[in-house]
């Protein structure tokens, strides 16, 4: 087999109330060359000296839980995702490597299969289900049986990214979240995102979306780490734009809308100076991509 290019693309998770179960994937990517067999895994990539070039790199663990007869390969790693930035980038290497083992090995491993696998790597599954399916993706993990279900979403929704440029790591972010919650709490909290299912499924994002703002599982206790999301969301509904939230484990704060609406929000947001980048992303529709060369 000849060179192999593995494409996958941002994730941003715990839409509204769907904690770990709710997904988006964009058109944000992560690409992964698999070249040359070595004697020794051998990672090139330009993430920061905190990421290993070794087999103690995520992509190559993933690939060797998959399977671990897998033999060593250089990979060269070329990515617009953020680390550490709620933007799904561990998820990127997780999926990666889950594509890159499933062809090395000649596994044919079904999507239900390697969403399976990828949840089990994460611990849950919305993250990997969006990257390996596109769209926005509903799901639930019981620790052993992942199961997700795609919404696919119009071609004029699209989402505009807050990225700080210091990021946040998931450990320090659920550090910041409680025990337990107040079961009235807990009810209202999903039922809101039981009806933002239903309203989206149904074709009526517009209806769909004020309920992406309900949250109580986990902003109320990350805000403190993101004092720019009241501000972003209090111009945004200036402009009659609902569906901000904060993107995974923070810090990227993402907001769904009318791409045209959303021009006009990223006008508004670059009037107050915010110290971060803002990006408007289209949906990915396809998911996680493999081609040989």
């Amino acid at each position: 087999m000849g060179k192999i290019i593995v494409r996958v693309p941002a994730t941003s998770a715990n839409l509204g109330s769907g904690m770990d179960s709710i997904g988006i994937a964009f058109h944000l990517y992560f690409t992964v060359i698999v070249e040359e067999e070595m004697d020794k895994w051998q990672v090139n990539h330009a993430q920061g000296k905190g990421i290993p070039t070794d087999e103690r790199n995520l992509i190559v663990q993933s690939i060797l839980k998959v399977n671990p007869t897998i033999h060593p390969h250089q990979l060269t790693v070329i990515s617009d995702v953020p680390v550490t930035h709620g933007l799904g980038s561990s998820t990127t290497a997780v999926v990666a490597g889950i594509k890159i083992a499933n062809a090395l090995g000649d596994m044919n491993l079904s999507i239900e299969e390697q969403i399976n696998m990828g949840a089990k790597m994460e611990g849950h599954a919305e993250s990997v289900s969006a990257a390996l399916l596109g769209n926005m993706v509903a799901s639930t993990y019981d620790g052993k049986i992942a199961t997700a279900v795609d919404v696919k979403m119009p071609d004029d929704l699209g989402a505009l990214m807050y990225i700080r440029p210091d990021g946040i790591s998931e450990k320090d972010s659920r550090a910041k979240l409680p025990k337990d919650i107040n079961l009235m709490q807990a009810v209202y909290s999903s039922s809101t995102a039981n009806v933002f299912l239903a309203l989206a499924s149904q074709g009526k994002w517009e209806q769909a979306l004020p309920f992406v703002e309900n949250d109580q599982f986990h902003e109320p206790y990350r805000k403190d780490l993101v004092p720019e999301l009241d501000q972003i969301r209090e111009i945004a509904h200036k402009l009659g734009i609902y569906g901000t939230y904060l993107s995974g484990a923070g810090p990227t704060i993402a907001t769904i809308s009318n791409k045209n609406k959303l021009s006009e929000l990223r006008i508004e947001l670059q009037k107050i100076n915010l110290n971060g980048s803002l990006r408007i992303l289209d949906i990915d529709n396809v998911g996680a991509t493999l081609r040989g060369e």
